[in-house]
């Protein structure tokens, strides 16, 4: 929170002080698909569908990265709701007896240089 005083006020004695809250955006989380040699590309696409809600023609996109490149961006998204789509896309791979892995990391170009608290 900073404080300034208010010039006109203090020309006529007063002292007024004016508080402003400091507000940062919410830290972002990507949300990674890793590629492992067992789940098949067309389960990948049907989880980038249903839990990311990315149309079939971004899905398969993102499961040739995940494919050629290793790992694939499934999104950006606030902690929270990252948190949620890694649980929902790994208890699907899990009921369906896949082994992908999905994984949340804070993105890079986060402008506090990764702190999680002010200052």
């Amino acid at each position: 929170m900073t404080e300034r005083r208010s010039h006109d006020a203090q020309q006529n004695g007063e002292v007024l002080l004016e508080r402003r809250i400091a507000t940062r955006r919410p830290r972002m989380y990507r949300v990674l698909l890793h590629n492992d040699d067992y789940t098949t590309m067309e389960f990948v696409v049907a989880v980038l569908v249903s839990c990311f809600q990315r149309s079939r023609t971004d899905a398969v996109r993102i499961m040739l990265e995940v494919h050629h490149l290793g790992v694939g961006l499934a999104g950006v998204f606030s902690r929270e709701v990252a948190e949620t789509k890694v649980a929902e896309a790994t208890a699907a791979a899990q009921n369906a007896g896949m082994p992908l892995l999905v994984t949340a990391e804070p993105e890079e170009d986060d402008p506090d240089g990764g702190k999680d608290e002010p200052g």
